[in-house]
């Protein structure tokens, strides 16, 4: 922390501005150094000329930011400059000379964390906005930002603090003339706050899907026309499109934005009986990806019709939608007794737009989540599954004291959430992701 570091906070690469951030004891010194006789005025953009060893940096802009008054909490300084390598290569010489150290990813938002300026859910959510590549992705992580998941744990931790003050009151005066009941609110609260914690639990994995993107497999037998609707949908080229069957060995994956939401659709290879041992592997990963699927496309060739291959309708049920392609090879409009199955042909592209509408009908179904905080990474549905374990143990009749000690594993487990109490253990899981410069 005594550091002062710099990093690139835009995006690498050449551009037409690129934005520097430097934080710790020596920002703003080196911006004097760099820059003028005097630091700009706080959170004003100022015309500066950047002039290391007699020669001119670049020209740009320069903003000061003094502590406690900044993202680290520490003076920063950012500087607007040009986007060009040579720039950068100059700055970064320039900074190396003057004491300063190049940033770890996340350690902006770490010195932030430990100087009181972020809790470990808002950290988390600087990271998922991003990385937010659909509505859905950004709606979620600005509500996280916003301190919902920080407020909905700390509520959680204070109704287990209030219980286990009722405890501590009937253990410590114990002699004393409490009013009857006392043992029996704190129980109640725990009562209810073990159902939220189970409704929370439940929903959370919808919002981690939602997070890491919903998996969408597209299942069927050789020559189905699986890559050839992956191509389609995908608006490019991914997949290898060929009339031998068993062409796609391996799975291949796609991200998309579907209405807002992220799913990754893949393709896998096609099942019958493997001519071979590559084959073979490539049909064990086919199925295993189809147990992990949220959701299964299991696509057939309507030019088989009217026989439907028995080793894709295996895998219907739940949480699958039924696809006939090669449509304009069919023998008739209705080739399916199955009013639900969906005609299309990745080769004409009719069709197409029904299927993506029932998908994203599906996905919506699914996954949807309301304007609420959720436990939207493992390491919160974690904590919350420690806490509510606890609180399955806590039983006043077997004595208060273990009681107390339940619903103090509780709100210990709870408060690793916003990171109230004992983090340093999880500070590198929830950095350790993060893009330089944040």
């Amino acid at each position: 922390m005594t550091a002062t570091i710099f990093a690139l906070a835009s995006a690498p690469g050449r551009g037409g501005v690129a934005v520097y951030r430097l934080s710790g004891p020596l920002a703003g010194p080196v911006l004097l150094a760099l820059g003028g006789s005097s630091l700009p005025p706080p959170r004003r953009a100022v015309r500066i000329r950047l002039v290391h060893d007699g020669e001119t940096i670049d020209d740009g802009l320069a903003l000061w930011f003094p502590a406690p008054a900044s993202f680290t909490g520490e003076d920063v300084v950012e500087l607007h400059l040009h986007g060009g390598r040579a720039v950068a290569a100059a700055l970064g010489e320039a900074l190396v000379q003057a004491g300063l150290r190049p940033a770890e990813p996340g350690e902006f938002s770490r010195r932030a964390f430990l100087n009181g300026k972020l809790d470990l859910t808002r950290a988390e959510a600087i990271a998922d906005l991003v990385d937010a590549e659909t509505a859905a992705q950004r709606r979620q992580a600005l509500l996280q930002l916003d301190g919902g998941l920080d407020r909905l744990a700390e509520g959680w931790r204070d109704d287990l603090i209030r219980a286990l003050a009722l405890l501590e009151a009937c253990i410590d005066f114990s002699d004393e003339d409490l009013p009857d009941g006392v043992a029996d609110q704190a129980g109640q609260a725990v009562a209810a706050l073990a159902v939220e914690l189970e409704r929370h639990l439940g929903a959370g994995i919808r919002h981690e899907r939602l997070r890491d993107g919903i998996h969408v497999a597209i299942l069927g037998a050789p020559n189905a026309g699986k890559s050839s609707l992956l191509n389609r949908l995908a608006g490019r080229e991914v997949a290898i499109v060929s009339a031998t069957a068993g062409t796609t060995r391996d799975v291949i994956e796609v991200h998309l934005d579907l209405g807002g939401w992220p799913v990754v659709l893949a393709d896998t290879a096609g099942l019958r009986d493997a001519a071979g041992e590559i084959e073979a592997e490539g049909i064990r990963r086919a199925l295993a990806r189809a147990e992990a699927a949220d959701l299964r496309l299991l696509v057939f060739d309507a030019a088989a019709l009217p026989v439907l291959d028995p080793a894709t309708l295996a895998l219907g049920g739940e949480g699958t939608l039924s696809v006939i392609n090669k449509s304009d090879l069919a023998v008739s409009s209705n080739p399916v007794d199955d009013a639900a199955a969906i005609m299309v042909s990745a080769r004409t592209g009719d069709g197409l737009d029904i299927l993506l509408k029932r998908l994203e009908a599906e996905v919506a179904a699914r996954f949807a989540t309301h304007a609420a905080p959720a436990l939207t990474r493992s390491r919160h549905r974690a904590a919350a599954s420690e806490a509510l374990v606890a609180l399955g143990r806590f039983d006043p009749h077997r004595g208060l004291e273990l009681a107390a000690e339940e619903l103090r594993t509780a709100a210990h487990a709870i408060g690793r959430i916003s990171g109230r109490v004992d983090v340093e253990d999880v500070l590198d899981v929830v950095f350790r992701d993060f893009c330089i410069g944040k």
